[in-house]
Parts: structure tokens; C-alpha cells; sequence
């Protein structure tokens, strides 16, 4: 469909794509809050937040100013020099993160932040073997590939980094049982996102804590998409009082603007200069964009109005009478809705109603909205799963 320019983007984008996306025949060219506008001027309800990346809406005002001031200043200042930027944003980062995590380390996006933490602790512990869970999903570079477990992910790219294993989630006994004198880390995720919105059990992520100070290993949590608000506290692990060695931050840390992070507890050691590095990572320009979002969130409220938003949205589609539905799950707003059929013909009915939304493995629909997300436009998302679903 052509614009009001009389260009075609779906034609000309196609036609110089990599090929490495399945891509939906919609050209968004607009956002503000919880809403955005393809190029003939409709609206949608965005459900997707760009991938759980658009925690304080599109095009926050705050945000925008702080890059629009920022990118008149300086944009690039590597880390073999100190800038203003970054140490007004770590002294803030670390004021919010769980107990311990004292020290970050800056990249461009989670999986960028798995493949550090992964070196992290072989370098810290000396050992090289990793345990990971079922379901899990850490990003698709090597490292973050060889943790995920999606066989759809791995298999093209085999043989992958030797020494991962995993486990079933949610699974104290099996956990135990992999843990052993050579394994460096067990990493894993509060909410499993891409493996269909899957909570952990506080059971279990306490023992998975337990296990690896009891046997030297480090424990990795990766609050990619579930961290800065999102499930209702400003981190997930807070919701089971973990202090995770290593936590893994990016999607919604910056606001929109390409970011991650690991930050680091006291167990990580041995990180001296040359073991590391990031062209980018921690660039003035992603460090002011990630101040000014991490204030909005504070300001706002944002992770008290996810839990209240959060859990309002998972009663209304519990109580959907909807025989397509098998199950309902979520934690603040991040929020599945398990189906007893293949999910892509229901993402895009949603779309033709005007809400984006996104899938979660085959059968999983996923909800994750900007936290600034209205009650009329949850009351219009819940109203539009009823339709289609019946």
C-alpha cells in the first residue's frame, strides 16, 4: 500500500530486507503512548510495545527532550573515557537494583548482555558448564543461542558453545541434580516470555539461588523483557526477594533507543580491564535516553500501575467464555493467553480490529503493552479478544 507520498515502503523495504523476519503487512510510521499510526493514518492499540521495548510509551515527552538535548551535545564517547552522561545513569541504575549489584556493565541490547554475563562467570568461577531451562529463550547470538531452548532456534546453527545443559523449569529436582563442581552459572528467567509467558514458582528461583551459593556456581537472571516495571515491580526477581550475581537488562531499559546491561554482584570477580568491551555500550546518547526513562518510570508509577493494569487485564480474560482458550497466565503486564489452536489467525484478525499484539511460541498469544496503557484502551483490547475468540 502506498503512502500519502505515493511510496510504496512495504514494496521497497521488501525488496532490500535480510529475509530473516516474517514480516506482517502493516508499515507503522507514527507512535505516541500505548497507540500507534500506520502511513494512511490508523490507529492501533500496541500490544507489542516493540517487543516489550516501549515500557513509557512511544515517543515519551521526557525521553524525546532528553535525546534531542543529548544528540546536540555528544553523541559517542567510548568507555576508555569518563562522560557525564553515563555516570549520572549508573548512579541512578544502581540505586533501583536489587541488593548487591553495584557495578554494570553497558552493551546494545539483552543478547548482547547474556554474552557478556556468560563470560563473566567462567571468567569468575573458572568453571564452563551452564545450566539453563526448558523453554528458555536468551537472545541469538552463540552464547544466548546455546542457553535458549527452542530446537527451531538452535538446530540451523549447531554445533553451538559446548557445556550448556537444561533442565525442566520449575523443576527443584532436576536443577539440583545438574548443578555440579563445573558449572559456572545457572541463568534463568522470572517470567519465560518467549517459551508462552510461564512464571516461575518462587520455590523454585529460591533454590536456584540456594543451589548456587551452596555450590560455587553464579546465578544469572535475565530481566530482558521482564525488568523496568513490567510485571509490577520495578524487577521481577523482587517479586521472590532474589539477589540474583548477575542481571541481565535491555528492551525497555533506554526507552526505545538501542541499550543493555549486566549488573554485577559482589561473587562476580576477576573482571579486569581487555576481558570485555562494547564499541557502543554506553554511548551518551542511549545513557541520557535511559536516565530520563528510568525517572518517567519512577515518577509515574509505572510498575504500580503494571500490577493494578496487570491484574484487572488477567481477571477480565479469565472470565472470557471463550472454549478456545485453555489457559490464561501473567504477571503484571506481561500476560499470555494459551490456546487450543495455532495462534497466527487470531494475531491477525486482532490487527484488523487495530490491536497489535504478539505470539509466544505456536499456540500462545501475548500481551505486552506500554505500561501507560488507558482503561479505555485495555477495556477495547479485552472487548477485541472476546470477538475474536468467540
Amino acid at each position: 500500500m502506498s503512502s500519502q507520498s505515493g511510496i510504496n515502503y512495504r514494496e521497497l523495504e521488501a525488496e532490500h530486507t535480510s529475509g530473516v523476519y516474517a514480516k506482517r503487512q502493516l508499515t507503522i510510521v507514527r507512535g505516541s503512548g500505548a497507540t500507534v499510526w500506520d502511513e494512511q493514518g490508523r490507529a492501533y492499540i500496541d500490544c507489542t510495545a516493540g517487543q516489550g521495548v516501549a515500557n513509557v510509551g512511544h515517543c515519551h515527552p521526557q525521553v524525546v527532550a532528553a535525546l534531542q538535548a543529548q544528540a546536540a551535545t555528544l553523541v559517542t564517547c567510548q568507555e576508555a573515557l569518563y562522560n557525564d552522561q553515563r555516570a549520572l545513569f549508573l548512579n541512578d541504575l544502581v540505586e533501583v537494583l536489587p541488593y548487591g549489584l553495584e557495578r554494570v556493565f553497558l552493551c546494545n541490547s539483552g543478547a548482547e548482555a547474556a554474552e557478556a554475563a556468560l563470560k563473566f562467570a567462567r571468567l569468575a568461577t573458572g568453571r564452563s558448564g551452564v545450566v539453563a531451562a526448558m523453554r528458555a529463550f536468551h537472545g541469538r547470538t552463540f552464547g544466548a543461542l546455546s542457553a535458549t531452548w527452542e530446537p527451531q532456534y538452535r538446530a540451523p546453527f549447531e554445533p553451538l558453545v559446548p557445556g550448556f545443559t537444561h533442565i525442566p523449569y520449575n523443576n527443584i529436582d532436576a536443577l539440583a541434580n545438574a548443578i555440579t563442581e563445573q558449572t559456572a552459572a545457572v541463568i534463568l528467567e522470572i517470567v519465560q516470555g518467549e517459551g508462552g509467558v510461564r512464571p516461575g514458582s518462587a520455590e523454585f528461583l529460591q533454590h536456584a539461588q540456594q543451589l548456587c551459593r551452596e555450590r560455587g556456581a553464579l546465578l544469572i537472571v535475565d530481566e530482558v523483557q521482564t525488568g523496568f516495571g513490567r510485571t509490577g515491580r520495578f524487577f521481577a526477581c523482587e517479586h521472590h526477594n532474589l539477589e540474583p550475581d548477575l542481571l541481565l537488562l535491555g528492551k525497555a531499559i533506554a526507552g526505545g533507543v538501542p541499550m543493555g546491561a549486566v549488573a554485577l554482584g559482589p561473587r562476580v570477580t576477576n573482571i579486569a580491564p581487555g576481558t570485555h568491551g562494547s564499541t557502543f555500550g554506553g554511548n551518551p546518547l542511549a545513557c541520557a535516553a535511559a536516565r530520563a526513562t528510568l525517572h518517567v518510570i519512577q515518577r509515574e508509577g509505572l510498575a504500580e500501575q503494571a500490577a493494578r493494569k496487570g491484574a484487572w487485564l488477567v481477571e477480565q480474560l479469565q472470565d472470557l467464555p471463550a472454549r478456545r482458550v485453555r489457559e490464561v497466565r501473567g504477571l503484571g503486564l506481561i500476560v499470555g493467553i494459551e490456546l487450543r489452536e495455532r495462534v497466527a489467525p487470531y494475531l491477525q484478525r486482532l490487527q484488523e480490529l487495530g490491536i497489535l499484539a504478539l505470539p509466544a511460541g505456536p499456540t500462545v498469544l501475548r500481551l505486552l503493552p506500554p505500561l501507560v496503557i488507558d482503561q479505555a484502551q485495555l477495556e477495547t483490547v479485552v472487548g477485541g479478544l472476546g470477538e475474536v475468540l468467540q
